[in-house]
Parts: structure tokens; sequence; C-alpha cells
């Protein structure tokens, strides 16, 4: 399943947690319970030296990863819009194609005895209309001198109108020739990368129904992911609580990350969300579109997306050694009162670096302890120092 952008384990943080854990666990559970009078103390009954650090409150930047796949930003069917023997191929199959080239060509022969046809049908109707229309003028004097009747002029009347809707259906039928010549010629409607040819010269295509090639846009190129519900539900939970913060628009940074583990040089940015929940996977789908000029990325490529731009509210870093897991979950030893170590309970975010975010269980100005949990229980005595600087093992990462 896509997972978020979240922690990964160090060898030294795990192996420091379940030590923590065996040593600390009796005494953790002693401390959400009846906490001791008296602590454990350092050697001959002292205080216990350790390194602590003090946190503030902050508003630290997140990222989210997610399992990806490329799309072409825009994917048409060519299809021929007449009946007719396939004639040429006009592309090489895989190549670039623009909009408005030809790809394939119909015999247009057909075709072009039909414009001619519907071109003497146009000359005949017209031809009855000037006819009519004259008949219908010679008779106005005549039916103003009473020479002929009525009837006789408004007949003349009617069968001027008529030819006239003759030769509009005339030049409607040749206006319908002339595009099905047209059609013979199948144009690309946009401009992209082709697909093999389905159909080979020779072959009768039957209008729509036959598919020749395809023909996909990759300049922008979109990517596919999909958010786990529980996710977007916490997410939108945490943005109500003003927790977290939404990029200012709406939309996150993307970067790209390659199969071979290399990020792609192009960001870009979601523009697509949608609002319904898969049954089968329990994610909801969301889309990305970044430029892709030189044509790097393909359609189909299973990529990784990492999304940028919102920001964690109120939070706390910690070192990582600092953070420890119990029966009950993650905890944290601070100087207390009296300087003594109590146990505090935290919950765990995203990294920072090779820090820890910690969202609850914290408060600005307490002092973490980093360096001796080992040889600490709540309530023991402790002497703070100055904790030394380590390298850090862990990274970001998804």
């Amino acid at each position: 399943m896509l997972r978020r952008f979240a922690i990964f384990h160090s060898s030294d943080f795990r192996s420091r947690s379940v030590l923590a854990s065996i040593i600390v666990s009796s005494l953790f559970l002693a401390a959400c319970g009846k906490a001791p009078e008296s602590g454990h103390g350092g050697m001959f009954g002292g205080p216990v030296p350790v390194a602590a650090v003090t946190v503030q409150e902050e508003t630290l930047p997140i990222s989210f990863e997610y399992a990806a796949q490329t799309l072409g930003s825009r994917e048409v069917e060519v299809r021929a819009r007449v009946t007719g023997i396939l004639q040429k191929r006009n592309f090489v199959e895989g190549s670039k194609v623009k909009a408005g080239q030809s790809l394939f060509t119909i015999d247009p022969a057909p075709f072009e005895a039909a414009v001619a046809r519907s071109e003497a049908d146009v000359a005949a109707a017209e031809a009855r209309y000037e006819q009519a229309e004259r008949e219908a003028a010679r008779l106005v004097p005549l039916v103003q001198s009473k020479a002929i009747s009525q009837k006789e002029y408004d007949d003349a009347l009617s069968s001027r109108s008529i030819t006239r809707a003759d030769v509009l259906a005339a030049r409607a039928r040749l206006r319908e020739a002339k595009l099905n010549l047209e059609w013979t010629r199948v144009e690309s409607p946009l401009t992209g990368i082709s697909s093999r040819s389905l159909k080979s010269e020779g072959s009768l295509v039957s209008g729509p129904d036959v598919l020749l090639t395809t023909v996909t846009q990759i300049d922008p190129i979109q990517v596919i992911f999909g958010i786990p519900d529980n996710e977007r539900l916490r997410l939108r939970q945490d943005a109500d609580a003003k927790r977290l913060q939404w990029p200012k628009d709406g939309k996150f940074k993307v970067t790209v990350k390659l199969s071979d583990g290399s990020e792609y040089a192009r960001p870009g940015f979601t523009d697509f969300s949608d609002v319904h929940v898969s049954r089968d996977t329990g994610t909801s789908e969301a889309r990305a579109e970044l430029p892709n000029p030189d044509g790097l990325l393909q359609p189909g490529q299973f990529v990784r997306v990492a999304l940028s731009g919102a920001s964690r509210v109120g939070v706390f870093r910690v070192p990582q050694r600092a953070v420890l897991e119990g029966p009950q979950g993650k905890f944290v030893f601070v100087v207390g009162k009296e300087s003594k170590a109590e146990i505090r309970p935290v919950e765990a975010g995203e990294w920072s670096g090779g820090d820890v975010v910690i969202s609850k269980g914290l408060r600005s100005g307490d002092q973490v302890i980093v360096d001796g949990v080992i040889k600490l229980g709540p309530g023991a005595p402790v002497q703070v120092g100055t904790p030394a600087k380590q390298a850090t093992s862990g990274k970001q990462g998804g």
C-alpha cells in the first residue's frame, strides 16, 4: 500500500529502542500507575549524569511520499470518419507527430465521384429554381389584369419555393460529400507521440468502429498516485485543528523519483484530487502535472512522488536517540522538578533531518534527556550536561 512520507529507522535508533524497552518497561508501567517515592541514582547513590536539550515550539515544513505512475496529459484514439480502403500510412510508428498531420489516407476515388455527383445535383436544382422564379415573375402582370386566376399564381409561387428548398438540400449534400472527401485524410488531433499502426494498407476500414492508432501527449506529463483514506482523514483533522497548514494556493510542489533512485530535474504541482475513495485500494486518487520537454518520462512508468508545501504547527524537534518505545507507545525522559527524571508519553510524527518531530506530549521549555537514558528510571535524580554531537544515520524518506 501507499505510505506517507514518514520515518526511516536507523539501526542505532532501533537497537537503542529495543534495549531501552526491555530496561524501562516495568519502570514505565510503574510511572503510568503510582510513581515510586525515590528513583534510581547513579553510582554510590549520586545523580545520573545525562545530557539534555531544551525544546521550543516550532512550525516545520513536512513532506509526503507516495508510489505513482506516469501517464500522458492527453491520449487520443485515431479513427477514420468514413468507410473505405486504407490506401497509405503517412507516419513513422512511434515518432512524434504534429496536430493536423496526415496519419492515414483512405482511398478518395469513391468520395471524389460523390462530390462530382453532388455538384451536378446542385447545378440542376439551381436551374429548376431559376426557371420557377422566371415563371412566377411572368405571371405577376397577368394576375394583376385578372388574365389568370389567383390559384395559378399561387401555384407558381409554391413551385418557386419548392425548387429553392431543393437547391438548399442539394448544396447540403454537396457539403457532406466534400466533408467525406476531406475525412479520407485521417489527421492527428494533437501533437504527441504516435503508437504503432493497428491496420495495414489495403485493409477495409469501417469508419469510427476501427481503431487505427493512438497519439499521446507527453509534454506536459501527468503522474497519478493514491492517498490512503486513513491518512487523508488524519491530515484533514490536523488541518481543522490548526495543527497543519496547507500550501497557500492548495497546490503541493511535486518532485519525482525515478526507478533508479535519481530525482527528475523538473518539479510540478498537483492539479486534481478525487473525492471518491476506491473500494479496492482504500485510496483516493490525486494527480500532478510536470513539464517533460525532453521526453525522459514515458507513460506507464512506476515512480515515487514527494509532495512538499505543507507545514506542521506547534511541534517540537528532538534527536532520534531521545525517543524510546515502551509497552504503551513512544516516550521521552524530561528533567522534572528537583532535577529528577520524568517519563513523558509523546506522539511522534515525521522526520526533520536527523530529528524526530513530536506533535503531542511536550511543552516549550521542556528539557528532553538525550544521552544517558539507559541508566534512568522514573524519579531518578539527574545531573544535566550538554549533549554530544552525533552523526545522523537516518534520513528523510517514505
